[in-house]
């Protein structure tokens, strides 16, 4: 992977983890750099699961793609904020 990639995976990753966390109701006690890498992780994932399902890619925005994609990121930043509200009780 060129350094392009690794960029271009990380402004992804910051857009599909922000829009996650927006659509997220409430405060999420998670910080960028998790929403970042939770964004990198659905961002992957949904576009695996789209392809899987034969979502068809095209030149423009896969809108059915994004959607994946957002809603593994509200899942992701959901499961951790969860995760760590929790931790938080226990000590």
């Amino acid at each position: 992977m060129s350094i392009t990639g690794i960029i271009t995976a990380i402004v992804i990753g910051a857009i599909i983890g922000g829009l996650g966390r927006l659509l997220l109701p409430g405060r999420q006690p998670i910080g960028v750099v998790l929403t970042v890498l939770i964004g990198i992780v659905a961002a992957l994932v949904g576009t695996a699961i789209a392809q899987k399902t034969g979502v068809a890619t095209t030149n423009g925005v896969d809108w059915i793609e994004l959607v994946f994609q957002v809603g593994l990121a509200v899942i992701g930043v959901a499961a951790v904020a969860a995760w760590r509200r929790n931790r938080g009780r226990t000590r």
